[in-house]
């Protein structure tokens, strides 16, 4: 296992795991930023363009389909960052935030929504975290 992948699953493994924690708990608090966000163009934009950059960036560094699951999961990661930015910059904001806040103000899709990600954050915390035998 690369040493790249091996940090990346660390750093996206946590970072979810961290952000999903704390976005369910202030649920209330998140459907309100989430829908201020949608209601503000220039910062809808400036957060679109930021996920295209990390997107962008994870796809550029670590594009690997081979190798097992771990690298193939932080690769998909990546392309589903960049393109979940570029389809805020490219569709209208009502038509993203028409589905999204939907789903947020539900009270159980929002906690459906929460689970992909806290599922590929609890799977790369431990393939990143896991022992490995020295080669």
């Amino acid at each position: 296992m690369s040493s790249r992948t091996i940090y990346l699953s660390r750093l996206i493994g946590l970072y979810c795991i961290l952000i999903v924690v704390s976005l369910v708990f202030n649920k209330q608090g998140t459907v309100d930023a989430i829908t201020g966000l949608f209601n503000n163009p220039p910062l809808m934009l400036l957060m679109s363009i930021v996920t295209v950059a990390g997107g962008l960036a994870l796809v550029l560094a670590h594009n690997v389909w081979k190798g097992g699951a771990q690298p193939v999961v932080v690769t998909l990661v990546g392309w589903a960052a960049l393109l979940k930015g570029l389809m805020f910059l490219v569709l209208p904001v009502s038509a993203d935030a028409e589905i999204i806040l939907t789903w947020l103000r539900h009270p159980v899709l929002f906690y459906v929504s929460m689970m992909p990600s806290l599922l590929i954050g609890i799977y790369l915390t431990y393939e990143g975290f896991r022992p490995r035998a020295k080669a």
